[in-house]
């Protein structure tokens, strides 16, 4: 009589022994670490670098810096520079893995905005100039970051000028509990990091033969957890049964009053752990500030017309956002918040297969100007296995 194979269990596409699952014995016994996975100069303005990730350990999150130089040319023209200007130099960090792809596809400014809405960090006292005010709330800046030259800014006289830059891709939505970090220790692995810098016309305003270059170098670090082994041998490893994805998504067609707009992607097996958003606007584009001024009724809906959280208007959003980030990401940056996850979880989490049609209600007051407006909203999930 043939054995009994062992119980397996699959983990994000990958098949182990179901007895490795030990998140107790897993924590007691392995190690952080951090290494370099890429050095180098980074690809330009315009361009794409493409990162592959060892395949080694447990992978939490990976560490973008850029570290260069911006010079800056008026000629007999002008440079300036746009709302997007520093932390939206990568338009995109996408990360893929185990044949989940862009997993992680967000802009950089989004993905800093993210770091302070997990508590990270928080910028208070790290001042910048932002439309040439210095400004100590809201620059989403660390203190060991140089913008080089301030955001909207114009006028930007010839020099060079340093630049310092760091973003978080958050592999996992928990870096403490590992929940949604991946297994890469095997060769059927395939992890991916893609970074597409924005064109110079994302960032700067050039008129008549102003011109700027950007040059530097592109390091990426990856925190890993090891695998460590029992005694006889079997590895041990957490439960990684769901993948955490981060997706940004674009909503045109805006207009005076309440928009509906609704969420892209949805389906059964998904958490919406957290969504927030941005209303761009103008000539150049520009984070529309959130403010009574400018928004009205602010709710997400589910089905028909089920409104389980709204907010009175933007003041009473800026205040939900900078209480619960503890940066004022709303009158500087833009940012409206509903966040299902910083108080607890899994307990508030939003079942996206039974609150179908879920949308956002977006008011935008009667008199506000509008040229191209669009939404720039981020959805942050859970979900299991090849739901994402």
């Amino acid at each position: 009589m043939a054995p009994t194979a062992a119980p397996t269990a699959v983990l994000q596409g990958i098949e182990v022994p179901q007895s490795s699952v030990d998140p107790t014995q897993f924590f007691a016994l392995t190690r952080r670490l951090n290494f370099l996975t890429k050095t180098g100069a980074y690809a330009g303005l315009g361009s794409t670098d493409t990162v592959q990730i060892l395949q080694t350990g447990i992978i939490s999150n990976l560490t973008v810096r850029f570290s260069g130089s911006l010079t800056v040319t008026p000629g007999t023209g002008t440079v300036a520079t746009t709302a997007r200007w520093p932390y939206d130099l990568p338009r995109a960090l996408r990360f893929s893995a185990n044949g989940q792809s862009n997993l992680i596809n967000i802009s950089g400014g989004k993905a800093k905005a993210r770091s302070i809405l997990a508590g990270e960090y928080d910028d208070r006292g790290v001042t910048n100039s932002v439309g040439g005010a210095s400004v100590s709330q809201g620059t989403m800046a660390l203190h060991g970051e140089m913008w080089g030259v301030g955001q909207s800014a114009s006028a930007i006289a010839a020099n060079t000028y340093p630049v310092e830059l760091t973003w978080q891709v958050p592999v996992a939505f928990d870096r403490v509990s590992l929940v949604g970090a991946i297994f890469a220790q095997t060769s059927a692995t395939d992890l991916t990091l893609s970074i597409d810098w924005a064109p110079v016309s994302d960032l700067f305003v050039l008129t008549g033969n102003g011109a700027v270059a950007l040059t530097g170098t592109l390091d990426v670090e990856a925190e890993v957890f090891t695998i460590p082994q029992a005694s006889n041998g079997q590895i041990i490893v957490p439960d990684l049964s769901t993948f955490h994805a981060l997706t940004q998504s674009s909503f045109r067609g805006l207009g005076n009053g309440d928009n509906e707009i609704r969420f892209a992607g949805q389906g059964v097996g998904k958490q919406l752990m957290r969504t927030f958003w941005q209303v761009w606007n103008g000539s150049p584009s520009a984070p529309l500030p959130v403010n009574a001024t400018n928004f009205g009724h602010l709710a997400w809906r589910f089905g028909g017309n089920d409104t389980p959280e709204s907010y009175l208007d933007g003041r009473s959003m800026a205040y939900n956002v900078e209480r619960t980030a503890n940066s004022d990401l709303a009158s500087l940056q833009g940012y409206s918040l509903f966040d299902f996850a910083s108080t607890h979880a899994f307990r508030d989490s939003v079942d996206m297969g039974t609150a179908t049609e879920l949308r956002l209600l977006v008011n935008i007051a009667n008199g506000v100007p509008l040229v191209n407006p669009v939404v720039e909203y981020v959805q942050e999930t859970l979900a299991v296995g090849a739901a994402v």
